[in-house]
């Protein structure tokens, strides 16, 4: 018959269509199954389609083809928004390695699971439910399910209008400073992604060293930085309650006082430590020694920038820069490390322990069991990967403790800040740390959630007995 089809062409078609189907559907249950599984795939995914790109010659300066190691290691740091580097940013990448690796650390800095959502949001015009269990997810289960949607609008028109702002702010002064208006734009607008989402890369080759005095670059640096590692919950609070305290979520009290509280400690203690430095600061003025102590403060939590060689400091000073990057910044943010409501949990515990109270509680709260217990996971969590990182990389060198300790930190808080170890390190050093910046990034409560095989759920429960602690 005319215009009929072949019947083996019609049975392939078929046979294509029940394929798609059953990707589909195993895509679906994947997803539903362990949202925090869907995220360590879809991490995964981002982090090898990035080292392609990187691999590939045109990414590089010179034309000619990056080595595996290194190119996983620069896709990792930016996917993950860490921004440790073992090759230059500035002369080693191309503008199109570069164009890369700025568009890694957007991506990784709203997170996958959230891009994917939000994807699905402008696509379909509508949030399912599967969509808003994906967000929620991907946000540490920050909010109510029903403001997910509210939230992920917030999330990416937050971090565009920041980001615009402070390229707003920082384009005008390179301009001033000698820059054609291209670069000028270029500088400007990746500074700006990469200070909001705590990466730390920097488009010069000297870093931001010649501009250790110039507030008209600092200032909004600290203040992206800032505001990217409070975290988006945080940022809808204040964006829908602004000043009105008595308002906000537990969640952001937690989070704005204790980041206040390391952020003056962590200036004064740092500025302290190397006030007669004369290799990082003990030369300057007074105002710059302050200028430096403050930014130092803001970066060792997430951010990464530095004005001085991180190898020149004290040892002490050394000491600090660790427990400020371990400690990070907020939950469901672009900084890394143990998150600081997990230090705010755990010291109000402290506090009710000492007391003799049987609740831990907080601005009128009280604060769950199940929350303590996550607490002392991912501290407990965080200090066993930083301990094997460690033992990793100091059997693969022969660098100090100190030096090494702080690589670890930097890489598995996503800080950034680094002695010059990374790229120093043979091949398989930097794939310990590429290792130690997914992990850090992903979350070592979701990532062991995503590693497990399956979820438990007991039905009975034994009877209470004490042991002795202490």
């Amino acid at each position: 018959m005319v215009g009929q089809q072949p019947r083996w062409l019609t049975d392939d078609r078929r046979g294509y269509i029940r394929l798609l189907a059953s990707i589909r559907d195993f895509a679906d249950s994947f997803a539903n199954s362990s949202p925090a599984r869907l995220a360590l795939f879809i991490f995964s995914a981002v982090i090898l389609l990035f080292t392609a790109l990187l691999s590939l010659p045109m990414s590089t300066s010179s034309g000619t083809a990056v080595p595996l190691h290194d190119a996983f290691f620069t896709a990792v740091s930016a996917v993950c928004v860490t921004g440790l580097t073992v090759v230059s940013t500035a002369t080693y990448w191309s503008f199109f390695g570069q164009l890369v690796i700025l568009l890694g650390i957007f991506i990784g800095g709203l997170g996958t699971l959230t891009l994917a959502s939000l994807l699905a949001l402008i696509v379909s015009k509508r949030l399912g439910v599967r969509g808003k269990l994906l967000a929620q997810e991907a946000l540490n289960n920050a909010s109510r399910l029903g403001e997910i949607g509210t939230l992920l609008r917030i999330v990416i028109t937050t971090s565009v209008v920041i980001e615009i702002v402070l390229a707003a702010v920082l384009i005008p002064r390179f301009m001033i400073l000698g820059e054609p208006w291209w670069q000028a734009v270029w500088h400007g607008v990746f500074y700006s992604i990469s200070a909001f989402n705590n990466a730390g890369f920097t488009p010069h080759s000297d870093g931001l060293v010649p501009y250790e005095t110039d507030l008209w670059i600092l200032v909004p640096l600290m203040v992206g930085v800032f505001l990217g590692s409070l975290g988006f919950p945080v940022i809808m609070v204040l964006v829908q309650v602004r000043h009105r305290f008595s308002k906000w979520t537990l969640h952001a009290k937690l989070t704005v006082f204790v980041s206040l509280i390391l952020l003056v400690a962590g200036t004064f203690a740092w500025g302290f430590l190397e006030w007669w430095n004369d290799r990082t600061i003990g030369t300057l003025s007074v105002a710059d020694k302050a200028i430096h102590s403050l930014f130092a403060s803001v970066m060792t939590r997430s951010g990464g920038f530095n004005l001085v060689d991180q190898s020149d400091m004290n040892t002490t000073t050394m000491l600090l820069t660790d427990a400020l990057m371990f400690a990070g910044g907020g939950s469901a943010s672009t900084a890394g490390g143990i998150k600081v409501t997990t230090i705010a949990v755990m010291f109000l515990a402290i506090v009710a322990e000492a007391r003799g109270d049987s609740d831990v509680r907080a601005w009128g709260r009280t604060i769950p069991s199940g929350a303590m217990r996550v607490a002392i996971s991912v501290i407990f969590m965080g200090a066993t990967l930083v301990l094997l990182g460690s033992g990793l990389i100091l059997a693969i060198s022969d660098d100090p403790l100190d030096r090494v300790v702080f690589e670890v930190i930097s890489a598995f808080a996503t800080v950034g800040l680094s002695t010059n170890l990374s790229a120093e390190l043979p091949p398989e050093g930097k794939y310990v740390l590429s290792a130690l910046m997914f992990a850090g990034r992903m979350g070592t409560i979701t990532l062991a959630s995503a590693l497990a095989l399956r979820q438990r759920s007991t039905l009975y429960r034994y009877p209470d007995e004490r042991p002795i602690i202490g």
